[in-house]
């Protein structure tokens, strides 16, 4: 049977600080015994990968990647499933000078040609000279590879054939590291050039100042190394503080999300991150299966959270289900950060727990942008907004209005941020760049928030906000209340809104995934939505029932509200109750054309 890998180093000091590379944080990690544990399916471990083997391993590969043909700085495109292969040849690519961009697997794309032209865009954006990827994915990488005029696609055993060629040098401090691609991306993907010093400047404040890692921590994860908070935060951040980690695939987790449950007691793992809808998974099944007993979850000492917007009911939930296993409600850390910063931004204090700020939902929110503290007794609706806790050390954030001026506490505006590990810029992309940067060097992260006591809280995405009669209402607080009703499932709701024509305000859309085949439950359930948004907002909508699985999301899993909104404003999403698709009435067709 194999054997785990230790989850300590006897005799290698612990350190996190102090690399100017990534090279240089692995050569030191392979200085000891830990490193990585990939599982399969069923929760078995299949392959270790010490840090001593991978450094080895990338070593010999990086000389066989030169072989192809590429020069320094050449950009190698890789589908990034979770594997020893695809972790070997991310850091060959560092030892050889060259960059690599990881791509996404197919999910969440909207079906094959949808995954081919993605990263056929992807590649084609990066200027990709190579494509790798393993048999599973190769046909469609190389279609893509063929449409981005790719030189060659490869797989990584073809490479490891070939013979070494040359001497190759590891990238320096200065040199780039790889380039992440935003989980939004689409037609006009976005690169973001990491280079060295960014790399390694936020995962030392990720883990000296963040997560504060010490000798015994144990990371598990199933987030998806094409990712950046499962590239950084679950696997680059480790080696640079050599940290064992065990990994799940997505794909395991979403088919049995109490596989990530039961690594983290097998291992006695204390640091695990995952979006707000991981957590949800696991409690859903949780409560279905029972015997939660089973599991000693006292180890995990940091339950991560960030990728999407924070739900205290859920975590509520998943606390109350795994209590009887011994997890502890304080391990909840709220984060924000996003791949323009590398990664993180700021981190709460380990060991707090959940905080929330409960804030009237009136007019003050609505149309002033304050957020005023509830109180009890007061008659008014309530928000919770989840505190993501204070800038990093070295990193500043900065609430502004639109026209850049700095807003005091509590004031809703654009939440902009600065720090050593800031993108210099779009990977080739000067015009996006410029739109990305204010005057003053500060990044606009296109994100809604607000200040309170030096702690950030995130509202939401500005390109999502619904403006109703000068109300400013966060689609979350739609969606979030029409998923309570018992005929929706989490994650079936999309809100957004629409021009209404001439002289009309805005319409307010809420598509809904419906799985009742019986018409009157259907007229019954768009009755209730109807009401559950009027309650909620005070606002009417038109509600569209669709099939399941019409909604878009991003590659990380997040709802992608424009995307769904682009679908509906083209006549793409079908109503149940209808016999063509929805069209959408007095919308401008400049409209559909922008979407």
């Amino acid at each position: 049977m194999l054997r785990s890998l230790p989850g300590r180093n006897e005799r290698l000091p612990f350190r996190v600080e102090g690399f100017a590379t990534l090279v240089e944080g692995l050569e030191y990690a392979a200085r000891g015994e830990t490193g990585f544990g990939f599982h399969d399916g069923r929760g078995r471990l299949v392959t270790v990968l010490a840090y001593a083997e991978l450094a080895e391993r990338a070593r010999d590969l990086a000389g066989r990647l030169l072989a192809t043909g590429l020069a320094r700085g050449d950009r190698v495109a890789m589908v990034a499933d979770t594997t020893p292969e695809f972790v070997v040849l991310f850091f060959a690519c560092q030892y050889a000078g060259l960059v690599p961009v990881p791509l996404p697997l197919p999910v969440n794309l909207g079906g094959r040609e949808a995954y081919i032209a993605r990263l056929a865009a992807m590649m084609r954006a990066a200027g990709a000279a190579l494509a790798v990827a393993t048999d599973d994915f190769r046909p469609m990488l190389a279609e893509a590879a063929r449409r981005a005029a790719v030189r060659a696609t490869l797989a990584p055993a073809e490479i490891a054939a070939l013979a070494p060629r040359g001497r190759p040098v590891p990238f320096g401090p200065d040199e780039p590291c790889y380039i992440q691609y935003s989980s939004g991306s689409t037609r006009m993907p976005r690169g973001v050039l990491v280079d060295q010093r960014a790399l390694v400047a936020n995962a030392r404040a990720i883990a000296r100042d963040g997560l504060r890692l010490r000798p015994g921590d144990r990371c598990v994860s199933w987030l998806p190394l094409y990712h950046d908070m499962g590239l950084v935060g679950c696997c680059l951040t480790p080696t640079l503080a050599q940290i064992p980690v065990d990994y799940l695939a997505p794909t395991a987790f979403a088919r049995r999300p109490l596989l990530w449950i039961e690594l983290l007691a097998r291992y006695r793992a204390t640091i695990s991150y995952a979006p707000t809808f991981g957590y949800e998974l696991a409690a859903r099944r949780a409560e279905r299966a029972g015997g939660v007993e089973r599991f000693d979850l006292s180890a995990w000492r940091v339950a991560g959270l960030g990728g999407e917007m924070i739900r205290p009911a859920v975590l509520e939930r998943f606390a109350r289900v795994f209590r009887p296993a011994g997890f502890d409600p304080r391990a909840f850390l709220a984060s924000y950060g996003l791949a323009e910063a590398t990664l993180a931004v700021t981190m709460a204090r380990p060991g707090e727990g959940l905080r929330c700020d409960l804030v009237r939902r009136d007019e003050t929110l609505e149309r002033a942008r304050l957020a005023v503290p509830a109180r009890v007794g007061d008659a008014v609706p309530v928000r919770d907004f989840v505190r993501c806790g204070r800038p990093l050390a070295g990193y500043r954030v900065e609430i502004r209005d639109e026209r850049g001026r700095p807003l005091p506490e509590r004031h809703v505006g654009r939440v902009c941020v600065a720090g050593p590990s800031l993108m210099r810029g779009y990977f080739r992309d000067p015009a996006a760049s410029a739109r990305a940067f204010e005057p003053d060097g500060l990044l606009d992260t296109g994100d809604l928030g607000y200040l309170v006591d030096g702690e950030l809280v995130v509202t939401g995405r500005a390109k999502d906000l619904i403006i109703v009669g000068g109300r400013n209402i966060w689609p979350q607080d739609l969606e979030w209340a029409v998923e309570r009703l018992p005929e929706v499932r989490a994650g079936d709701v999309a809100a957004f809104a629409v021009a209404g024509g001439e002289d009309r305000e805005e319409v307010v859309v809420v598509v809904v995934e419906c799985r009742l085949a019986d018409p009157a439950a259907r007229a019954r359930l768009r009755r209730e939505v109807r009401g559950t948004v009027a309650r909620t907002a005070g606002i009417d909508c038109r509600v569209a029932l669709v099939p399941p699985r019409s909604l878009a999301y991003t590659t990380s899993g997040k709802l992608s509200r424009a995307a769904v909104r682009a679908r509906w404003l083209r006549g793409e999403l079908v109503d149940l109750d209808d016999a063509a698709p929805v069209r959408p009435e007095a919308v401008p067709a400049r409209e559909v054309e922008a979407a």
